[in-house]
């Protein structure tokens, strides 16, 4: 993957192929021009300017095909860069949370140290059971070997925090060998969250249960909520660009989703009904 981003992003090849070609296309329509202006079109020489034409049209086709290549190619690298600075803002909040905890770590010690000096037992306990329920929360996030996927699920966990989703999760995979990038993978993870996200607002006791997983053949992942349920019509439909059960033109992170996936040979699939709507995403391993 690493090889094929950097063959895309070489801008010096990609500007020597439009120098050349928007010069080749400039010197025949000059020649063209100037074959018209000082011959007279008859029988003898229609033939002639009509291939002129002919090689003229091409040229411009070459060059509209080269321009249109090299515009969806700027787009992926915008993109790439785009996932990587997003990737990098997310490990920075959470190492700022680390560095935040061990920090506070001494601070605990000293407080439990001082209550069972004064032989304050119970409320020692008290207090370790919140610093552990603590701990335990941000060890969580660390359950994989991926720190991308890591660092997403403390910044998710944080805006579902916000938004009063209680976020569930069942790490059992430290994705270990995963065949798709990390900024990759937290592009799709990060599409899913917000989706079910959205579609918990207004729901009763708003849930979302991440599951990531892996068998001999396949990692998945499986994102759920109890939100509404979508319509039988559209579970097809909502993986295409611009569709949303918003309405249309207003959804691109499910097509994204796809496209991601695809890549890599993975799948995305969809499961609605009255008690939870579920997103089964599933990267074949490399045998």
């Amino acid at each position: 993957m690493s090889r094929k981003l950097a063959r895309n992003i070489d801008i010096g090849k990609a500007s020597l192929y439009a120098v050349i070609v928007n010069v080749s296309e400039i010197v025949v329509l000059i020649g063209f021009v100037v074959y018209l202006l000082w011959t007279d079109i008859n029988e003898s020489n229609l033939f002639a300017v009509q291939w002129i034409a002919i090689l003229g049209a091409l040229m411009a086709c070459w060059g509209a095909f080269l321009d249109i290549r090299e515009a969806l190619l700027t787009r992926r690298r915008l993109r790439f860069m785009e996932d990587l600075e997003e990737s990098n803002l997310q490990m920075d909040t959470l190492n700022h949370t680390l560095r935040a905890q061990r920090h506070d770590f001494l601070n605990h010690l000293q407080v439990v140290y001082s209550l069972m000096e004064m032989q304050e037992y119970d409320e020692a306990t008290d207090y370790l059971d919140k610093v552990y329920g603590e701990i335990r929360s941000v060890s969580s996030f660390l359950a994989t070997k991926c720190t991308a996927v890591n660092a997403l699920l403390n910044v998710k966990a944080g805006a579902c925090a916000e938004r009063g989703v209680q976020l569930i999760l069942n790490i059992k995979s430290a994705l270990e060998g995963i065949s798709i990038p990390g900024w990759e993978l937290c592009r799709v993870l990060a599409n899913l969250i917000d989706n079910a996200i959205d579609a918990l607002k207004g729901a009763p006791l708003p849930r979302i249960e991440l599951t990531i997983a892996e068998d001999l053949r396949a990692f998945t992942f499986t994102v759920a909520n109890n939100g509404a349920p979508i319509p039988e019509e559209l579970l097809e439909d909502i993986f295409l660009a611009g569709m949303s059960t918003k309405g249309v033109g207003r959804g691109m992170g499910l097509a994204i989703v796809r496209e991601t996936l695809a890549e890599y040979g993975g799948m995305v699939e969809c499961e609605s009904d009255e008690t939870e709507t579920a997103f089964r995403v599933t990267v074949p391993k490399q045998l």
